[in-house]
């Protein structure tokens, strides 16, 4: 019993982590970064579209988006967008405490996305620059769907201490 005290008092959240930090030399281009896949359903985009106050029938209006040559309502750009948050992969998690700014994103939306559809996202570490005691990481970011479709590609960049 004394035991198990002893260990308790031990513990350190702060020392708590998912996967080992790691910084930014320790980073390799080449490295790959997934998210797990999710399937959108109505209640996502019914959500993303409160939230994001978009309200464009495109978006929610099956016989609006038939009469402008889509097969059903099309979930938003944004929304698509957002399944390339570096905080739904581990890549934040390996930063750890080195993390200061994502800097920008840039992104090409390259097919539909619609309610049922299963994406797919990851990041791909293709350039590390150092900068002093500062470095810059560019990921390619990409998002797939069930049909093995590229529905988006882009990149992002993010400022790391070294």
């Amino acid at each position: 019993m004394e035991n198990s005290k002893t260990q308790e008092s031990a513990f350190n959240p702060e020392d708590f982590s998912i996967v080992p930090a790691r910084t930014f030399d320790e980073l390799t281009v080449g490295e790959v970064f997934r998210a797990p896949s999710r399937t959108l359903t109505d209640a996502h985009a019914s959500a993303f579209q409160t939230v994001s106050c978009d309200n464009h029938p495109i978006h929610y209006d099956a016989e609006y988006a038939k009469r402008y040559g889509h097969e059903a309502p099309v979930v938003h750009g944004l929304q698509v967008l957002a399944f390339t948050a570096p905080g739904a992969t581990l890549l934040p998690h390996y930063f750890g405490n080195v993390f200061i700014a994502f800097l920008e994103l840039s992104c090409h939306f390259l097919k539909e996305v619609h309610s049922g559809d299963t994406l797919y996202s990851s990041l791909t570490i293709t350039d590390l620059t150092p900068q002093e005691d500062k470095g810059v990481v560019t990921t390619k970011v990409t998002v797939y769907n069930q049909k093995s479709e590229l529905v988006l590609e882009g990149q992002h960049k993010y400022l790391l201490k070294r």
